[in-house]
């Protein structure tokens, strides 16, 4: 019997699709994180966020319509946005007896954890731009077509909720420094 992702090709899309499950999965916890605990996201970590789904865009593409370097090029680029905008923040709570923004987690606030996820998907895209030929992508299985598919619309999904939650914090204007709640919510 054949698995799913016996040839080389079939592993590229299973590793893209391990990254974009990835994005997905820091997309949601961030996202249960700030409905459990009241913890509206402030500018900086909304700029994370959208990062992270433009860098999720370009995985759906090589998942969709094959892999090239111009998909690896925007989850780069798009990777170096969203560590910027950590790192800046990282470097905004660096003074001694700072306390940072949010609660931390594991020891660590989630500007940190993101700063570390863009760089891990840097060298991801970096690592399969040097193994991987652009090539269209091989048919799936069902079973991997459904999972990929499964994956993209779960993607696309979180990503509206946080288009949602941030129009609900803060309206159609800026937001505010240390928010405190939603503009658009009692």
């Amino acid at each position: 019997m054949q698995s799913a992702f016996t040839s080389p090709a079939s592993w590229v899309r299973l590793l893209n699709l391990a990254a974009l499950a990835a994005i997905c999965g820091a997309l949601l916890f961030a996202f249960i994180w700030q409905i459990a605990f009241n913890e509206p996201p402030c500018p900086l970590c909304l700029l994370q966020r959208a990062a992270f789904a433009m860098a999720g865009i370009g995985l759906v593409l090589n998942l969709r319509f094959g892999y090239s370097p111009t998909h690896y090029g925007l989850t780069i680029v798009s990777s170096m946005a969203g560590a910027f905008a950590a790192g800046r923040q990282v470097l905004l709570h660096i003074a001694p007896n700072d306390t940072g923004f949010g609660s931390p987690f594991l020891g660590l606030h989630f500007y940190t954890w993101a700063f570390i996820a863009f760089c891990v998907l840097i060298a991801f895209c970096a690592v399969m731009l040097m193994l991987e030929q652009q090539r269209p992508v091989p048919s799936p299985s069902a079973g991997a077509a459904r999972l990929a598919n499964s994956v993209i619309v779960l993607f696309f999904a979180l990503s509206a909720a946080n288009a949602i939650s941030t129009t609900l914090e803060c309206g159609f204007g800026a937001c505010p420094d240390d928010p405190t709640g939603y503009l658009w919510l009692p």
